[in-house]
This record gives C-alpha cells, structure tokens and sequence, in this order.
C-alpha cells in the first residue's frame, strides 16, 4: 500500500472517529438526563457506557498517527475501561435492588428508539472503512455493544410499562454490564495478538 492510499485511509478514520466521537457524546448527555429524571440503571449505564465510549474514541483519534504498538496499548486501556464500566454497572443495578427504583417505562422506550438509530449509524460508518487496526475493530465492538443494548432497554421499557416493576430495568442492566466484559475481553485478545505481533517484528515501529 502506498503513502497516498495510507494517507487517504487514515484521513477517512479520521473523519469517522471524529463523527462517532460527538455522536457518543450527545447521546450520552441525552441518555443521562433522562435515566436520572426516569430513575433507569439501564438508561444511566448506557450514558455511561457511550460517555466511556467516546473517550474511547478520541485516544482512538490520537492513536491513529502513531505506531501499531501504541495503537495496540491504546486498545488495552479500551479493553480495560470497558470492563470498570461493567462493574460500575453492577454495583448501581446492586444498589438499586436493595434501596428500590421506579423507572419510567415509556422514557426508556422513547430514548432506546433514538438511541438504536445514532449507534446504528455510527455501527455502519466503522464497518465501511477497509483494513480497519486494533483501534478501530475495538471502535466497532463498542458500537456493536451499544446497539444490541439498545434492544434490551426497549424490551424492557416495554416490560416496566406493563407490569409496573424494575426488575426488567435491573435485568438490563446487568445484560449490559455482561456485554461490556464480553467485549472487553475480546479487545484485550485483540490489543495482545497484535503486541505479540509485533514484538516478532523489530522493524515495527514503537511510536
């Protein structure tokens, strides 16, 4: 591959991380607002999962001129701030199952809805981009991960709706707390893979 199509391809991810970045951002914001004024664990572990998300995306962003070992240790820490979120979750979801909640089942309906359709657009921008790195296969996990969340709040916003309960809330949200340590797990594999790589090659760069 050459200098110009490199240049091109970085400039694309460039322009995508950027996207998904504000996305994650604005969503975020939506999702916290309405968790707390709708007392939803599932709604606030998805603000904080996005908000981890872009967060995510903007080391992305700095990663993407830098060599594929940096590249790759950026991906750890990815990996790794996925699963502390997991178990942010899972203690909030503990601590509203002892003190009780009563969450709003047609605000989490409503906010999945829109939701479903940002994390749907950025899911779609990642996978256009060709020979994506370590970074940028993570940026997908996360993305995955949000929209399969998205569903299971809708259901069980539907649930608390009808049956007038939180335990659909508290289900969800330990769901999505499971999801973060599955993708967790596999961007650690992923960032490893590629470090054991590259130690096998000296001419890689470590910038």
């Amino acid at each position: 591959m050459d200098s110009a199509t490199t240049g091109a391809d970085q400039g694309m991810e460039r322009k995508t991380l950027w996207i998904v970045l504000i996305l994650n951002v604005l969503i975020s914001a939506a999702f916290f607002v309405v968790g707390f004024t709708g007392d939803s664990s599932a709604l606030i572990a998805n603000g904080v999962d996005n908000l981890s998300d872009a967060l995510v995306y903007a080391l992305s962003l700095v990663a993407l001129s830098r060599g594929v070992m940096w590249k790759s240790r950026a991906a750890m820490f990815s990996g790794s701030m996925l699963l502390v979120f997991a178990v942010g979750i899972l203690v909030d979801v503990g601590r509203r199952y002892v003190y009780g909640s009563e969450p709003i089942g047609t605000a989490m309906m409503a906010m999945s809805a829109v939701a479903a359709v940002v994390n749907f657009i950025c899911l779609r921008l990642l996978q256009r981009l060709e020979q994506p790195d370590v970074n940028m296969r993570a940026a997908t996990t996360f993305s995955f991960n949000d929209f399969i969340s998205n569903g299971g709040i809708l259901i069980a916003g539907v649930l608390v709706w009808w049956l007038g309960t939180n335990w659909p809330d508290l289900l969800v949200g330990v769901a999505t707390a499971l999801i973060a340590i599955k993708g967790g797990v596999e961007i650690l594999k992923d960032a490893r893979s590629e470090i054991r790589e590259a130690k096998g090659r000296p001419e890689i760069k470590e910038a």
